[in-house]
């Protein structure tokens, strides 16, 4: 009799419990993202029959692109011919870079590169300048240091192997990894 009234139970519970933890979802990150800059993103409502995508729906990029903007899912910045400074088109990526780690706290190393012409030594000074440049552009927009640290890799690691002006191009940069 009492193992009767405990499988009852446990029929009665097991269900229960199934749909509560089925039906819970993140609450936070669906409020935060129903609006921005005037655009409603979602309003709750069966993406089938409104053709509006509901937070629940997309993937992780694409709720950064929804809230901070398509600049979010770029990563490099790259750079002139022996320089670091940092040109103003990468000014809209580093700023949604900026609001991302201040709302998420999370932290990101700065990687600097270079192409390979110039000697090891100063290659590696040239992509710790440009790290860093990229590091007191975040700090300006109110990062807090301790989210941001740096690595040069000079000439170690690049992306084009070839001997082109475009690939040197290619290799002038500098990447924020999450």
């Amino acid at each position: 009799m009492q193992l009767n009234k405990i499988l009852k139970g446990l029929a009665i519970t097991l269900p229960l419990m199934t749909l509560a933890a089925c039906s819970s979802n993140d609450k936070k990150f669906e409020d935060e993202s129903t609006e921005m800059d005037g655009a409603v993103v979602s309003d709750g409502t069966n993406s089938l029959n409104t053709g509006v995508v509901s937070p629940m729906d997309m993937s992780f990029d694409e709720k950064l692109a929804a809230k901070y903007g398509q600049a979010i899912l770029q990563n490099t910045i790259t750079f002139a011919y022996d320089q670091a400074e940092i040109a103003p088109e990468y000014r809209v990526v580093l700023n949604a870079h900026a609001q991302y780690l201040l709302d998420s706290q999370k932290a990101v190393t700065i990687e600097g590169h270079t192409d390979e012409r110039g000697t090891p030594e100063y290659n590696i000074a040239l992509g710790e300048r440009r790290a860093m440049s990229v590091v007191r552009y975040l700090q300006s927009m109110g990062v807090p240091s301790s989210q941001l640290s740096t690595v040069s890799y000079g000439e170690e690691k690049p992306v084009s192997f070839s001997h082109s002006d475009a690939s040197y191009a290619e290799n002038r940069r500098a990447v924020l990894v999450y």
